[in-house]
């Protein structure tokens, strides 16, 4: 029985769709010069998006060996919102409550049944924070040229991690679903990044692996499970897009999270998946406690 197998992060395959460059688009700046704006362009988002709440739905559609739909899939539907990182104010953790499963109320037993294993975790890492400085010298970034998404121009930037070797070990979930597992260690990436070339907000992160990444499995859990030395992931693809969503009263553009496409291609024991999470319904905080749709 193949078995489920959580997603490390925010995580449908990359989409490297290229335009035409823009009519008249400038040159983007140095690479060096780019990047540290989009850093100051994500810092304040931070800042400014822990007054929004939205709605996030989370849909896991379990695939066969062929990529085919396996079994049904689940809904959650949480609400969402992003404060300080813990000992870190200049970063940013996506904090979550479920709301609904499969249209249904949380129950207690989802909180450990195998079926709520891919379900998201209460609290993760927001996914622009490795174009943070400290967190910039651990990738090798290079311009990429200049393109149109949604009828505006972009800069295009590819990134690699500069270790390119991964060194992971599958672990038993955290959170004790049964049967579900994740991996921990270094693991490498590579990808591109959509940066809006007026304003430098990222609008779109494609992110995979540089190559298939071998999970070694613990003796223990070999045994307890079944399983093979290694498993394999064979694709951990994610394409995540941002969009700017207006206030009034005060009016404000804030940039917030759109959706996230992301397939996991697994063997030796592991299930594949297809993840699709939407955002809406972003309401504001202002004042004192007063919302704002």
């Amino acid at each position: 029985m193949r078995r489920a197998i959580l997603a490390l992060a925010l995580p449908a395959a990359l989409g490297f769709v290229l335009s035409a460059p823009a009519a008249g688009a400038q040159a983007p700046p140095p690479i060096d010069d780019l990047l540290a704006r989009v850093g100051d362009r994500i810092a304040e988002f931070y800042k400014r998006a822990q007054h929004v709440v939205f709605l996030e739905i989370s849909t896991v559609q379990p695939l066969d060996r062929h990529y085919s739909s396996d079994g049904f899939a689940r809904i959650v539907e949480s609400e969402m919102r992003v404060e300080p990182a813990a000992g870190d104010a200049a970063e940013a953790t996506i904090v979550r409550e479920v709301r609904k499963v499969n249209g249904r109320p949380p129950r207690e037993k989802d909180q450990k049944e195998r079926n709520g294993c891919t379900d998201p975790n209460p609290l993760s890492t927001e996914p622009l924070a490795f174009l943070l400085a400290p967190h910039r010298p651990e990738y090798r970034f290079r311009s990429a040229g200049i393109a149109k998404d949604r009828n505006r121009p972009v800069v295009l930037v590819d990134f690699a991690s500069v270790n390119r070797r991964s060194n992971a070990e599958l672990i038993e979930d955290k959170l004790g679903h049964a049967d579900c597992f994740d991996w921990s260690g270094e693991v490498a990436s590579r990808g591109r990044i959509w940066v809006d070339a007026n304003s430098y907000d990222v609008v779109r992160i494609d992110r995979g692996l540089p190559g298939l990444l071998d999970v070694r499995v613990p003796l223990r859990i070999q045994r307890r499970y079944q399983l093979d030395t290694y498993v394999t992931i064979e694709r951990e693809d994610t394409t995540i897009r941002y969009r700017t969503v207006a206030f009034s009263d005060p009016d404000e553009v804030l940039l917030l999270p759109e959706s996230i496409e992301s397939l996991i291609i697994a063997r030796g024991g592991l299930q594949s998946t297809r993840r699709s999470q939407t955002y809406s319904n972003y309401r504001r905080f202002v004042g004192e406690g007063r919302v704002v749709e």
